[in-house]
């Protein structure tokens, strides 16, 4: 070097745990031994080299000297010419092999930083043997790619590394969002401790050596126990980024970690998707070993091949989540579009939107009432309810009992997962999913804590020293929500606060309209009173005037009954059922009864006669069956019966009730059952009608745990009612 002024750069500083997150281990200001290292400016003047490189390189090595001086071999200078002025640095390497002073090496050349880097690494295998390595790791590729899952494509993947590189242990390690990872496939020699299984802290890899580990996917260490070789520099020279080198000085921290776990050299590769570290590949040897670059080329290549087989297969798995999510979602909207009882709706639609969220428990509430799925204990569902902000409008996550108010933490059992999307704040409408608590027993390897030991420089945090499974239970924490399910939930939550606001302003317009029909339809019959009144006033007797009146009045009155209900039914506080044991034949015949002395022209038959008795409200139950029998003879054929049948089936007690009619067009079924249907505004055959009289019928039914439906059979028009009978003891 013939005395010319150089300087040692930065390096080898003094770390422990304590420091280490914050240890420059870009810049070392040393290299491993193994090779020889030469940097330059990005015009191509030497501006400094590792210590050892004009004896390994057989050169004489002076500041400011342009490389095309250098006695390097024309293979490397080639390369260098290649990088030197041009403009645009690239950090991607070019390699070439050669040979000086009898000594094979690969030369790898690359740029970054407004610097061109040399490197040149000894080889210790012949150009024949690296070509074998390299044919073996290429016929992998197509293994790989073949494999269906993620756990089949790393055990593969482990398995064919550790056999073309020669390595004692290579593991495939699965990072967590804690960034924690997991040993998720090995392939070892027999007589080593399977490390399969076992999880490892996120402090085993600081934030800058992940930043690495994502800049430069592989990453060697030849022998623990190397002498690091110092860069040296022109005086004013910057220390040296070797973020992309491969003759890297490790950190002192993590091969005394190394030597805690009894290797001797590693490797390791990262499996980087869409810029994240998803996970490693990492390799271990019980002595010193020199993996040729070209084979490890061959590693990082099919590290590359994981990572893309990764992607396909979590975009395809995700991919069949969002559409089966789509499809739960399309179908609940199109439901909640027709249907008048969002809680029905949900509870149809439950299992579904649990599988969308991969939940177990769903709770759905609107006005005060509830609809719950799942074996959740009595009152946890209203408790949960109540825990949520009120009149919210954000979706709310909890993934651990930490995140849950004090006050519910003996009452959540294994329920500590929660997803609550508000679709009605102004109906306290909510959806819950709920996921139940994962019970994990923990494999670490080793006790994740710090030690602390005497070195050189006093007392300081070391590396834990044992690397022996050491379990622990993890208890309080449900799966993590995945990012896709949250996706999906917001994309439900926007297309239910859509629905729910259309649903709203329609019940708005509808309340105008009734509003104004209540106005123009009670204004005849009060109008009939008022003269009625007027002509009784001035003394004129006339036989119908007190049954003009009456039929007036019933029509108001009846009227009125509907309006009232449709008011308890929209504000969410029922109908305000009485339950008592009610005779149901009894109750049929005498509404029969009723019938044909009202309407003596239609015939009305009792075609069978089960007896049955109900826990029901006779008079709400009077109401159904009077609606009933009140279309069937709006709608019958003139001259035909009108029909009620009163059956057993099993537990139920089915009544239906026919008249002679076409079948309902099936655009019209569909809302059979909701309130001011235009087939019921002003039909001719039933001038009063408001359509409010099958809507309210079936809340009725509901509210006795029943069910009402329409059929078309043998030329008939059907309406079933269906109710539990009464239990007796």
């Amino acid at each position: 070097m013939k005395g010319t002024s150089v300087i040692p750069m930065e390096h080898g500083r003094q770390v422990d745990l304590l420091s280490c997150a914050d240890e420059p281990i870009h810049i070392p200001g040393s290299i491993q031994p193994h090779g020889a290292l030469l940097f330059f400016t990005a015009g191509g003047a030497l501006e400094g080299w590792s210590a050892n490189a004009a004896t390994l390189l057989d050169i004489d090595l002076i500041p400011g000297t342009h490389f095309t001086a250098l006695a390097l071999p024309a293979a490397a200078l080639e390369l260098l010419c290649e990088f030197a002025g041009a403009g645009d640095l690239d950090a991607t390497p070019s390699v070439a092999p050669v040979s000086i002073g009898g000594a094979d090496f690969d030369c790898i050349v690359h740029a970054g930083f407004d610097r061109v880097v040399a490197e040149f690494e000894q080889r210790e295998v012949g150009a024949d043997e690296v070509a074998l390595f390299a044919v073996k790791a290429h016929g992998s590729i197509d293994r790989l790619r073949r494999q269906k899952t993620i756990d089949a494509l790393l055990a593969s993947a482990v398995t064919q590394i550790r056999e073309f590189t020669g390595f004692d242990r290579v593991m495939a390690y699965r990072f967590r969002a804690d960034d924690s990872g997991d040993v998720v496939a090995e392939s070892r020699r027999d007589e080593l401790t399977p490390y399969l299984g076992q999880r490892y802290p996120a402090g085993d890899i600081p934030a800058q050596a992940r930043r690495l580990y994502i800049l430069n996917t592989l990453r060697s260490i030849v022998d623990v126990d190397y002498q690091a070789v110092p860069m040296l520099g022109a005086p004013g020279a910057l220390p040296l980024d070797m973020s992309h080198a491969v003759l890297r000085s490790v950190s002192p921290i993590h091969v005394e970690y190394l030597k805690n776990m009894g290797v001797g050299a590693s490797m390791s590769v990262s499996i980087v998707i869409n810029g994240r570290l998803w996970g490693l590949i990492a390799c271990h040897h019980m002595a010193r070993r020199l993996v040729p670059y070209a084979i490890r080329m061959a590693a990082d290549v099919l590290a590359q091949v994981i990572g893309s087989t990764i992607h396909s297969i979590e975009a395809r798995l995700e991919s069949q989540l969002v559409e089966s999510a789509a499809s739960t979602r399309s179908k609940l909207i199109e439901d909640l579009l027709l249907d008048d009882d969002p809680l029905e709706t949900f509870g149809r639609h439950a299992d579904g939107l649990m599988a969308a969220a991969h939940g177990q428990a769903l709770v759905a509430a609107y006005y005060g009432k509830l609809q719950a799925r799942g074996d959740l204990p009595p009152g946890l569902a209203d408790a949960i309810l109540a825990s949520l902000p009120e009149n919210g409008h954000e979706m709310v996550v909890r993934e651990s009992l930490a995140d849950w108010p004090a006050e519910l933490h003996a009452r959540l059992g294994k329920w500590v997962g929660m997803l609550a999307l508000p679709y009605d704040p102004a109906g306290a409408g909510w959806i819950v999913v709920l996921r139940v608590e994962q019970i994990e027993q923990v494999a670490w390897g080793g006790r994740p804590e710090k030690t602390t030991a005497l070195g050189p420089l006093g007392e300081r945090l070391t590396p834990r020293g044992s690397f022996d499974a050491w379990h622990e239970t993890v208890r309080g924490r449900a799966q993590p929500w995945e990012a896709t399910v949250l996706a999906n939930a917001r994309l439900t939550q926007a297309e239910l606060v859509r629905v729910m606001t259309s649903r709203r302003a329609q019940t708005e317009a509808t309340r105008a309209q009734l509003l104004a029909m209540l106005g123009h339809d009670l204004r005849d019959p009060l109008h009939s009173i008022n003269m009625a009144g007027m002509v009784l006033e001035k003394g004129h007797s006339q036989p119908t005037l007190g049954k003009r009146i009456q039929s007036s009045t019933s029509r108001m009155q009846r009227m009125i009954s509907q309006v009232l209900d449709m008011s308890r039914i929209d504000g969410g506080i029922g109908l305000g059922v009485a339950l008592g044991p009610v005779n149901l034949s009894e109750l049929v015949e005498d509404l029969i009864d009723e019938a044909r002395m009202a309407y003596p022209a239609i015939p009305f038959e009792l075609a069978c006669d089960a007896p049955a008795t109900v826990n029901a409200d006779s008079g709400r139950l009077a109401q159904v069956l009077s609606n009933l029998l009140s279309n069937a003879r709006h709608h019958g054929e003139a001259g035909k019966p009108v029909r009620v049948c009163v059956k057993v089936e099993g537990k139920e007690v089915v009544v239906d009730v026919s008249n002679a009619g076409g079948e309902i067009a099936p655009e019209m079924v569909a809302t059979l059952f909701n309130p001011f249907k235009r087939a019921s505004l002003n039909n001719p055959r039933n001038r009063t009608g408001m359509g409010l009289g099958l809507y309210i019928a079936q809340q009725i039914v509901r509210e006795h745990h029943g069910d009402i439906a329409y059929r078309h059979e043998g030329g008939e028009v059907i309406f079933s009612v269906r109710l539990p009978l009464l239990q007796t003891a």
